[in-house]
């Protein structure tokens, strides 16, 4: 999930569709090193492979690409963008727009869309480098026994090379993918020549009628077809970086018609020599290219793992801006790049679940059985959303929302319960991880919801406390103070502390708030609003977007030009930081209420998060039950 440009650098229309090459199908483009084998081996049951079953398979796969990939996401879902923003949680946001914050369910599918969402992240590079080294097998047996040790290799060391940022990783993925779809195309053209009579796979007789004679069988293939379409979801994700239009030619034109011919072609090689089912994608090419395609292979599902890996830190800097996660610390990667960013917590974690996946499961067909249900339980959130929003949004007959949003819906419904049928065999993983992270924003969003009552009814009114203080004017030092507070209408408790145990105020009182806005990034000259309260007082807001950094200081110009006189190097912010304690009686459950102080504690101090220096920060304590 990335964002939008920079100012300081606007790339041309070229440029950014054969970026999108690189980020946006890095993930879609590497499906076919395991999606056909997957799903023949499924269809086959076991016995010999035959005419009608290869047929169904192709004509399956290639529908599913245009169904849910050109029709619900090129064409329709791009089109549902929050101020050039997409994704899960962007669609979110839109939804809740439309229909106000009352609505519990809304934010309950963003949580759940998102939480699916990083069972993917972990998953993804475990399946796509495994199943590149796996070539290797190809070219001699005697490499069987360090395929899994090559992969943590190739996975350690990606993930380690995270802090030094994307930007000049980034430059080189769009060439090489755009070599690679051209290499996928290749060897298309090469299979097809083998056995011509797989173009008929492109009419969906075939795969309807493989679904219809074949029940069980049928749709434990459905949910192995479904892998071809993983990495859908990053068209719409990545909607801000590139923008609709080179994403759409870039599809069209290039990556469609590749994968397309990929597909064929390996169902035309499977046809001719049924042996090659084991592994027809790099048996498509002569034997003197298996060392090259292996390479190949391994740069593509690096790029396609990249990609999902930052995605995962643009999504917990959305579900930390969306109070849905505790504060992180989350570095900028790139001056021109707004999203490009590191998040080491999340990188770490990332890194332990991969090696442990990997390590588990051992191959890329095992793991092929824990992948699509996290993919597929997103794509049903994201329809549901999209439901909402063509027809309040869009301003669309409700009748004519439906009509036009059930069909995917019901699409997506079927694939994932073909994929749930996988559960017993690894599909209980991706739901366990989005379990857990279920649990946790749900949590931190309850408790910091308590939190925030319990701190505003310990509070005194803000307007009748400045009146107080003006009948009895305390001590003045010089400067600025600013004080950090969630409630715009009562005293901070760093205040009414600062007052109680130094008995002195500035020249020029700030009560700062911060909001979070329902669009990815708020405009500069839309940031700050300034209230006066008296004449040593001011209210001030910023609001931030969902993927804005919030920066304070930065912020320091916008509130010149709304007349109020600060200078840096005189003005200090007044932060309270909360010890939290168990309440006797508390509204949560005693587990859900001590994962709460756990999570809290480990958040990411605000002054940092807030990008307030620290010579210039002053923390007052206190100490609060929940």
């Amino acid at each position: 999930m990335s964002t939008a440009a920079g100012p300081s650098r606007k790339p041309g229309f070229i440029s950014l569709m054969i970026g999108s090459i690189g980020v946006v199908y890095g993930d879609i483009g590497t499906s076919p090193l395991y999606a056909l084998k997957e799903s023949v081996k499924a269809a086959s049951g076991g016995r010999a492979l035959d005419e009608p079953v290869v047929f169904g398979v192709v004509s399956l796969i290639l529908w599913a690409l245009t169904i849910i990939v050109t029709l619900k996401y090129v064409m329709i879902m791009l089109r549902a963008d929050n101020k050039g923003e997409g994704g899960t949680l962007s669609l979110m946001a839109l939804a809740q727009s439309a229909l106000g914050r009352g609505y519990v369910v809304i934010p309950l599918f963003g949580i759940i869309g998102a939480a699916l969402f990083y069972g993917d992240a972990v998953i993804t590079p475990a399946i796509s480098v495994l199943s590149a080294v796996e070539g290797l097998e190809l070219v001699t047996p005697a490499f069987h026994p360090y395929i899994v040790k090559i992969s943590l290799v190739i996975l350690v060391g990606l993930f380690v090379v995270q802090s030094q940022g994307t930007a000049l990783v980034g430059a080189l993925f769009g060439p090489a993918m755009l070599v690679w779809f051209a290499v996928l195309a290749l060897g298309g053209v090469i299979g097809i020549a083998l056995h011509p009579a797989i173009l008929a796979a492109i009419n969906p007789y075939y795969g309807i009628v493989f679904l219809v004679h074949h029940g069980y069988l049928g749709l434990l293939t459905l949910g192995a077809v479904f892998l071809a379409v993983t990495g859908a979801e990053a068209l719409y994700a990545d909607l801000g970086h590139f923008g609709r239009g080179p994403i759409r030619v870039a599809w069209i034109i290039l990556v469609f018609p590749a994968l397309s011919l990929n597909y064929l072609g390996q169902g035309a090689l499977v046809l001719s020599d049924p042996a090659t089912a084991d592994n027809p994608f790099f048996l498509l090419y002569p034997s003197w290219a298996l060392i090259p395609m292996v390479i190949m292979a391994k740069i593509a599902t690096i790029i396609a793992s990249q990609a999902v890996i930052t995605g995962a830190y643009s999504l917990t800097q959305q579900a930390v801006q969306l109070g849905l996660l505790p504060r992180f610390d989350i570095r900028a990667t790139s001056e021109y790049e707004r999203g490009q960013i590191y998040i080491a917590r999340i990188n770490w974690l990332l890194l332990i679940a991969v090696v442990a996946l990997v390590t588990s499961f051992a191959s890329s067909d095992k793991l092929a059985a824990a992948y699509g249900i996290a993919v597929t339980g997103t794509m049903v959130i994201t329809a549901c959303l999209a439901l909402i929003v063509v027809w309040k949004l869009w301003k669309l007959p409700l009748w004519l929302a439906v009509s036009i949003v059930a069909p995917f819906l019901l699409i997506d419904l079927a694939f994932l319960v073909a994929n749930l049928m996988k559960i017993l065999e690894g599909g209980w993983l991706p739901l366990l991880i989005g379990l857990c992270l279920i649990i946790i924003m749900l949590t931190w969003r309850r408790g910091a919801a308590l939190l925030r009552e319990r701190t505003k009814r310990d509070e005194v009114p803000l307007r009748a406390f400045i009146h107080s203080l003006e009948k009895r004017p305390p001590w003045r030092a010089d400067g600025t103070a600013v004080y950090l507070t969630g409630h715009s209408d009562t005293a901070p408790s760093s205040l009414l502390h600062n007052l109680k145990h130094n008995k002195v105020l500035h020249a020029q009182n700030i009560i700062l708030t911060i909001e979070t806005a329902d669009e990815p990034f708020v405009p500069l000259e839309e940031r700050v609003s300034v209230e006066n309260l008296s004449e040593t007082f001011h209210l001030v807001r910023l609001r931030f977007g969902y993927m804005d950094e919030p920066n304070i200081p930065k912020s320091i110009p916008q509130l010149r030009q709304h007349g109020l006189k600060i200078d840096a190097m005189h003005t200090s912010f007044f932060l309270s930081r909360r010890s939290l304690k168990h309440a006797n009686r508390s509204e949560m459950p005693y587990w859900q209420d001590s994962l709460f102080i756990f999570l809290a504690r480990r958040a990411h101090d605000a002054s940092a998060y807030f990008h307030i220096p620290s010579d210039r920060a002053v923390e007052v304590g206190t100490q609060i039950t929940i």
